[in-house]
């Protein structure tokens, strides 16, 4: 969420910023809603200093011998009932403009880094490097022809179960499904980051918190009779898991690692990558979270990403990084890099991981801080996926196909899955 003193100092940066991810905002009446709760909050601070004044005046005055049911402590009395109705008006007032202000802002995203690149959209991002050697070579088949020649998933079946846009994994698939959860969680906590396992069920709040409310409530999937949703990402959960808390300073950063099923209704994307395992509306995902020091963010951005593309080497998938631009960058973002795994397959790179650094927008939703001595601050917060599984399991069968019908799986894996290659069956 946007800094409401900025809204109310300064809106002529938020304006400019978000017109460079192609927005155009007009500020002014939130800028009059947030001065007036300045105002309220000021009159009411000084009105609470001149009822307080007046409760030691009349402790003083009985102290020095004033009659405690007399005139002159009754007419102090009355005076101090007065500013706490007065007191209580203005708290009231300045609740109303404060949740009204909120509720607005709300609905902005996060402002762009200063080195973000400005951009239109996905055309406009920037190449930062590339990995490996992609494979190239004719009649090679795609993942889901692969998939079911291999006997590893059966979507008819699926939607007899659910509805279109689900899989089930069978035997192989199974297995190579949780061989690639196991490793991903391996690798990144031999690398520190501890290991949660969060409710896949979140409450609205946590969605908020995370910055999926209210812009994404479309995209979710809700439960009708509670207040609660089945997670889009583990970013979600993982982001609550200190919200409303003080961190102090010297346990920064903490980094967690999280496998969690992701439900998404992707909306809007009828009739793209109706096949496979690219887009779908339940995935199983391995989720890189951290909560830093303001100071920090920067490095933590850098390590996060190193910390994805380590699963892409050791997987010995090649792959590019993508810097988006500012017309691309999702809601809560202020910096991402894109990962695109190769697939031989189709002869195209294919987004695997988002990191993104969120600066202080989750943490302000959430009131998540950290307190250095007597100073308390906003943390920032950073998420990557460490991976997407159905993703990388899709790139494992196009870059591992070989001429005889199985796949070769890299070394990284072997010892997850049993042997080093999947065979028909």
């Amino acid at each position: 969420m946007l800094d409401q003193r900025l809204v109310r100092d300064n809106p002529q940066l938020i304006s400019r910023e978000l017109g460079r991810r192609g927005m155009d905002v007009d500020l002014t009446g939130l800028q009059l809603i947030a001065q007036q709760q300045r105002d309220l909050e000021e009159r009411r601070s000084s009105l609470q200093a001149e009822g307080n004044q007046i409760g030691k005046e009349v402790g003083q005055r009985i102290k020095s011998g004033a009659d405690p049911k007399g005139s002159e402590v009754a007419e102090l009395r009355l005076q101090g009932n007065q500013i706490k109705q007065k007191v209580a008006v203005l708290e009231d007032e300045e609740k109303q403009l404060t949740a009204r202000l909120r509720e607005d802002l709300l609905s902005y995203p996060n402002l762009p880094s200063d080195v973000c690149p400005d951009g239109r959209n996905e055309t406009d991002n920037i190449e930062v490097r590339r990995w490996g050697t992609p494979l190239v070579q004719e009649g090679l088949l795609e993942h889901w022809q692969i998939a079911d020649r291999l006997c590893l998933l059966d979507t008819e079946r699926s939607v007899k179960i659910a509805q279109s846009r689900f899989v089930t994994l069978f035997g192989q698939g199974a297995r190579l499904e949780r061989a690639l959860i196991n490793f991903m969680l391996d690798l990144h906590s031999g690398k520190g980051y501890r290991e949660v396992l969060p409710p896949v069920l979140v409450n609205s709040a946590s969605l908020l918190g995370s910055g999926q409310l209210p812009k994404f409530a479309e995209e979710s999937f809700r439960c009708a009779d509670d207040d609660l949703w089945l997670t889009p990402t583990a970013e979600v959960p993982l982001t609550s898991l200190h919200r409303d808390e003080i961190i102090p300073a010297e346990q920064l950063p903490l980094r967690y690692v999280a496998y969690s099923p992701c439900f998404r209704r992707e909306a809007g994307s009828y009739g793209r990558d109706t096949r496979g395992l690219i887009r779908l509306h339940q995935f199983n995902k391995v989720e890189l979270y951290w909560f830093v020091h303001p100071e920090r963010s920067e490095e933590a951005f850098v390590q996060i990403t190193a910390d994805a593309e380590a699963v892409l080497q050791a997987l010995e998938l090649p792959y590019r990084v993508l810097e988006l631009c500012t017309g691309d960058l999702g809601f809560s973002a202020a910096r991402t890099y894109d990962l695109e795994v190769w697939l031989a397959g189709a002869g195209a790179y294919r987004e695997i991981s988002s990191c993104s650094v969120c600066s202080d927008f989750q943490a302000r939703r959430s009131s998540i801080r950290t307190k250095e001595g007597n100073t308390s601050k906003l943390v920032h917060t950073l998420n990557g996926s460490g991976l997407a599984i159905g993703r990388t399991m899709a790139a494992l069968l196009e870059n591992g196909q070989q001429a005889d019908g199985s796949v070769k799986l890299p070394r990284a894996l072997i010892p997850y899955f049993g042997r080093d290659r999947l065979q028909p069956e």
